[in-house]
């Protein structure tokens, strides 16, 4: 595949004109952004078992992390500030470590059958405190650290992207086995797969058996 090169009379860099390509903003669109949590984004939270965290490094190299847990899992500890549970996984600690450099992020939260999704934009720190993290226990497994998120902007975010994408259409279900294991694309991008096909198949198996114990 070609190495794809952006031709420069068609680039726009400018607020200027990416605004001329547009109409003007709905007013009622303008006029949505609130500072703190009412109570319907609150209701959203709570609802909501799914979250996405956008985190930015000082150098400004971006990274999204989804974040799931029963729903309800991010707590409101008031109207300004949410507190997300860290859970074990892969220890890369990519959002983690960009917060302790850039503190600002934004989160997307999802809500199963829903096809409005809430925004939130604010500043993020990390925490140990025993009662923050004794109140976010699941299965008896209390997370090691909290991001806490000073909110400074929320809003409803429209439909439009769901059900363009029908994400919630079980007839838009893709077959997984269409595409190779998680464990199978990871050793491709990495070390290589093995040559047999029962190798191949205990890993995937090795890697199920650890969901199971390190999920909480």
């Amino acid at each position: 595949m070609e190495e794809f090169e952006a031709n420069p009379d068609f680039v726009i860099s400018d607020e200027q004109a990416l605004r001329s390509l547009f109409p003007a903003v709905n007013s009622l669109a303008a006029r949505k952004c609130l500072q703190a949590l009412d109570e319907h984004a609150q209701n959203f939270i709570r609802r909501s078992p799914f979250v996405c965290i956008g985190t930015q490094d000082l150098s400004a190299n971006a990274d999204v992390s989804p974040r799931g847990d029963p729903a309800g899992f991010v707590k409101i500890l008031d109207r300004n500030t949410l507190a997300i549970p860290d859970r074990p996984g892969n220890n890369r600690l990519d959002s983690l470590i960009n917060i302790l450099s850039n503190p600002s992020v934004g989160l997307l939260f999802i809500v199963p059958g829903f096809d409005d999704t809430l925004r939130v934009n604010g500043r993020a720190f990390l925490v140990n405190d025993p009662d923050v993290l004794e109140g976010m226990s699941v299965k008896d497994r209390i997370p090691k650290l909290a991001i806490i998120v000073k909110v400074t902007e929320v809003f409803m975010h429209c439909a439009k992207a769901f059900r363009r994408s029908q994400l919630w259409n079980p007839d838009q279900y893709q077959d997984r086995n269409e595409m190779p294991s998680l464990s199978k694309i990871i050793l491709d991008q990495t070390t290589g797969v093995p040559t047999s096909a029962d190798e191949m198949r205990r890993i995937d198996e090795e890697l199920e058996n650890e969901y199971g114990k390190t999920m909480y």
